[in-house]
């Protein structure tokens, strides 16, 4: 009875110690993703291991195949223009600068030519104007900007002149004056035109104050 006694508490310790060992071996062997469950976890089965061994040898291989379709996508960017396409391009340019020459160049001889006519009749009023003022025509163009020497009576001359400066003609030439006219008037103010010099048909042609 003394021996039972004794072996009482060895008893209850090693009770403890198994049901400890027990609970521990259980919350290994149950699924640590989700809490509470008591499904256990399988060892994996042969088709598994199978199916993992098969995904493995085909991931690089599927990898080389995204290469090659990468790179024969992005083949032909790094290709030249072939001749043909370059012959193609210079065509469009050569029609696109025709195109160009005919409807553009002709608007800017028509600029240039209302130019010259706009400068000819300022031109042409202060002539008026001067020899409104001083009673005869001016010897000369310059003769609008200052007051010529040996004027009859300097007082009758407009302060500051009849024009701030001579223009230019739309071609860089000096427009001309001829006293008197060769066309039935008192003065000719002309441009020579394109070609800059007297006569001429076309763009080349004369622009006078007899044509405004």
């Amino acid at each position: 009875m003394r021996t039972l006694t004794f072996l009482r508490p060895i008893a209850r310790r090693a009770a403890a110690r198994i049901v400890a060992w027990a609970a521990v071996t259980r919350l290994r062997l149950v699924d640590p993703t989700r809490p509470g469950a008591s499904r256990r976890l399988r060892a994996p089965t042969r088709a598994q291991a199978a199916s993992d061994r098969v995904a493995s040898v085909s991931a690089p291989i599927r990898a080389q195949a995204a290469s090659r379709r990468a790179a024969s996508v992005s083949a032909p960017c790094k290709q030249g223009f072939t001749l043909v396409e370059l012959m193609v391009v210079i065509v469009i340019i050569g029609l696109l600068a025709t195109v160009v020459a005919i409807n553009v160049l002709p608007s800017q001889d028509r600029a240039m030519t209302t130019k010259a006519k706009a400068d000819i009749a300022t031109l042409e009023q202060a002539i008026e104007t001067y020899r409104l003022d001083n009673l005869d025509f001016p010897a000369d163009l310059q003769a609008l900007v200052a007051a010529p020497a040996g004027l009859a009576d300097a007082e009758r001359y407009r302060p500051g002149g009849y024009v701030r400066r001579l223009p230019e003609d739309p071609w860089g030439e000096p427009y001309q004056y001829r006293r008197p006219g060769a066309h039935g008037g008192p003065f000719d103010v002309f441009s020579y035109g394109a070609d800059r010099k007297e006569g001429g048909e076309g763009d080349d042609a004369d622009l006078g104050n007899w044509q405004v």
